[in-house]
């Protein structure tokens, strides 16, 4: 089998989260400035198989799109362009940040750890990641 690949998009950086090849285990990646991502992605599927991009929807409570899908749905037409052979999934990703940082305060994070940016968007990917295998 191959991994299943999360992405939690933001403007600065991106979060990314991992299955294992069996797809049962949700595991944090890394966090890429946005700017590098494509790069990166490109190097991580010439080392590892990914069968499917998991792309995080942020909606409103209203469920609308959030004004951040502007930024996203372009980047969306960059993957699919670069890789058309891995499809994408869109996955509601309402809520994820927060239940990052209880995340973080229930592992016992310091303060000064848990504001770490990088590290929120990584455990929000792999939060997104991990409500699709729930889901699956």
């Amino acid at each position: 089998m191959s991994q299943i690949l999360a992405i939690d998009y933001g403007k600065v950086r991106t979060g990314l989260a991992v299955t294992d090849d069996m797809q049962i285990i949700a595991s944090g990646l890394t966090t890429v400035p946005t700017k590098e991502l494509l790069g990166f992605l490109k190097d991580y599927t010439k080392k590892e198989s990914v069968e499917l991009f998991l792309v995080g929807e942020p909606k409103q409570m209203n469920n609308q799109a959030s004004e951040s899908e502007v930024l996203i749905t372009p980047f969306i037409s960059k993957l699919r362009t670069f890789f058309p052979e891995i499809p994408i999934k869109r996955v509601d990703e309402r809520f994820t940040s927060k239940m990052a940082m209880q995340t973080m305060i229930d592992s016992g994070l310091k303060k000064k750890q848990r504001q770490n940016k990088a590290l929120i968007d990584e455990i929000s990917a792999t939060i997104i990641l991990q409500s699709y295998l729930y889901n699956k």
